[in-house]
């Protein structure tokens, strides 16, 4: 839930999953569509219809049990290398680097001495997470969660609180005098008015408000061009957002 949304969103959706689901195997045995029903507003509910799919494989492959291994976590549906070693760092207490937005920003500075990371290489940010990561198991998880936590705190993108910095004597970023960033730009994301997301994004709203079929008709009343319109009804048919259940007439996915 929490890759690209806000914790403040997330831990009130989070509280409310796990009351109504407190186990893969709860979850599995609801339709997906009640997974993406719940989902509600945390943005990119195909999110919701992984975390159905691996909910069943973990009850099919593992028992019911969320596996610890991080090859068996990437081989579930919707886990990435971050939720993977993610799992196997802080549910289960595993040494293994993990990586996210706040780490890789925190090693350019305090490491590389660039006010900017890279864009993302797998390979080059996990070994440089690895090559800093306590050898005691114990200390692993702790490091991992207060990397993270410095870069969301105090060496944020935008305004960062050096002066409140605990690495800020060795930071290679300050001790370089803070040069600023000089590598490629970043792609700017679409502003979400009048974007086909913002289209996506109504018509789920409609599906999840009621459980009998969404008609054409209704559709056409949310979005006035029928050209993006339709083009986002599709992408959700294709995405698996969306089933129809007869001819012009459209569901939550049911299983």
């Amino acid at each position: 839930m929490l890759q690209q949304t806000p914790v403040n969103r997330v831990i009130p959706r989070l509280a409310e999953w796990l009351e109504r689901w407190p186990t893969p195997a709860d979850l599995a045995a609801v339709p997906p569509g009640e997974a993406v029903r719940a989902w509600a507003t945390l943005g990119y509910p195909r999110r919701a219809l992984w975390l159905h799919a691996a909910a069943v494989e973990i009850t099919e492959r593992h028992d019911g049990v969320v596996p610890s291994d991080v090859d068996a976590l990437l081989a579930l549906s919707g886990i990435g290398d971050y939720t993977a070693r993610a799992v196997a760092a802080f549910a289960y207490g595993l040494r293994h680097p993990v990586v996210d937005t706040n780490t890789r920003r925190v090693i350019a500075r305090a490491v590389a001495g660039q006010a900017e990371p890279a864009p993302p290489s797998r390979t080059r940010d996990l070994d440089a997470m690895g090559a800093l990561l306590p050898h005691a198991v114990s200390d692993a998880a702790v490091f991992n969660a207060g990397m993270m936590e410095l870069g969301a705190v105090v060496c944020t993108a935008r305004s960062p609180r050096c002066d409140d910095c605990p690495i800020q004597s060795v930071c290679a970023w300050r001790l370089a005098g803070y040069p600023a960033y000089s590598g490629p730009r970043k792609a700017v994301q679409k502003k979400f008015e009048g974007s086909d997301r913002q289209v996506r994004g109504l018509i789920m709203a409609e599906l999840r408000a009621t459980r009998h079929p969404v008609t054409d008709a209704e559709i056409t009343g949310l979005w006035p061009d029928g050209v993006q319109r339709d083009r986002a009804l599709a992408g959700l048919l294709a995405d698996g957002l969306a089933v129809s259940t007869a001819p012009g007439a459209y569901t939550l996915p049911h299983g």
